[in-house]
C-alpha cells in the first residue's frame, strides 16, 4: 500500500510543525553528508528554524567563510562590499559623535571656547548654571542625610548612657539597703572556715566605713575614713 500525498502548505499546529521540521531537517543533513562522501562534493547547508535556532552542515576540511569566498569567486558577486560600506559609515558616524562629546567636555572645563559665538557661549553658560544647581541640590541632600544619621547615632548613645546610669543607681540603692540595724549598716565581707579572725564592714549614718576585727574573742575597731 503506497504512501498518501501530503499537501505542501504551512502546518498550522505548532507542535506538529516543529516535529516535522526536526524529522525533515535530519533527512536533509543526511543527504548532504551522503553527497559529500559519495560524490566528493563541497556542500554547505544553513538552516534557521521558526524560533531562530541555527543549524548548519559544511563539508569536512572547509569552513563556512571559505565556502562563501569560493561562491564569490565562482559567481562574481561581492558579498562583503556592501556590508563593509555600512560598517564604514557607522564608524564615521560614531567618530563624529565621539569628537562632539570630547569638545563638549573641554568647553565645560573652560577650554576650546575661541570658536563659539555669543549665542553659543550664552547657551553653554545656561547649561553650566543648570548643572551647578543640580550639583548643589545633591550636595545639600547628602549633607542632610549624613546629619540625620549622626543625630540618630547620638540619640542612641544618649539612650544607652541613660539606661546605664539608671541601672547603676538601682544597683547601688540595692547594695546600700541590704541590712539596716540601729542607724547603721553592717555586712560581713570575709569569713574563712576554721579561721580565728573575722572581718566586718560597717557603714554608719554619715556613710563613713568602719572595719571591725574579731581577734582573740573580742572586736577591735579600725575606722577607715573616706576622702
Amino acid at each position: 500500500m503506497g504512501r498518501g500525498k501530503i499537501e505542501i502548505k504551512r502546518i498550522e499546529n505548532s507542535t506538529n510543525r516543529q516535529v516535522t521540521y526536526s524529522k525533515r531537517r535530519n533527512g536533509i543533513f543526511k543527504k548532504a553528508q551522503e553527497l559529500t562522501v559519495l560524490c566528493d562534493a563541497k556542500v554547505s547547508l544553513i538552516m534557521f528554524s521558526s524560533t531562530g535556532k541555527l543549524r548548519e552542515f559544511v563539508s569536512p576540511n572547509i569552513s563556512t567563510k571559505t565556502f562563501f569566498d569560493l561562491y564569490q569567486r565562482t559567481s562574481g558577486i561581492d558579498l562583503w562590499s556592501s556590508h563593509y560600506e555600512k560598517m564604514q559609515e557607522n564608524y564615521r558616524r560614531l567618530e563624529e559623535i565621539n569628537k562632539k562629546l570630547r569638545r563638549d567636555i573641554r568647553q565645560r572645563v573652560g577650554g576650546d571656547l575661541n570658536d563659539l559665538n555669543i549665542k553659543e557661549l550664552q547657551a553653554l553658560e545656561a547649561e553650566m548654571d543648570s548643572s551647578l544647581v543640580a550639583v548643589r541640590e545633591r550636595k545639600y541632600h547628602v549633607i542632610k542625610l549624613q546629619t540625620n544619621t549622626r543625630k540618630k547615632k547620638l540619640r542612641n548613645l544618649e539612650e544607652r548612657h541613660a539606661n546605664l546610669v539608671l541601672h547603676l543607681e538601682a544597683k547601688l540603692d540595692h547594695q546600700d539597703g541590704i541590712v539596716e540595724n540601729e542607724g547603721y549598716y553592717e555586712s560581713a565581707i570575709g569569713v574563712a572556715n576554721g579561721a580565728s579572725n573575722l572581718y566586718a564592714f560597717r557603714l554608719n549614718q554619715n556613710q563613713q566605713p568602719n572595719f571591725l576585727l574579731h581577734h582573740g574573742g573580742r572586736f577591735e575597731s579600725n575606722d577607715l575614713r573616706l576622702a
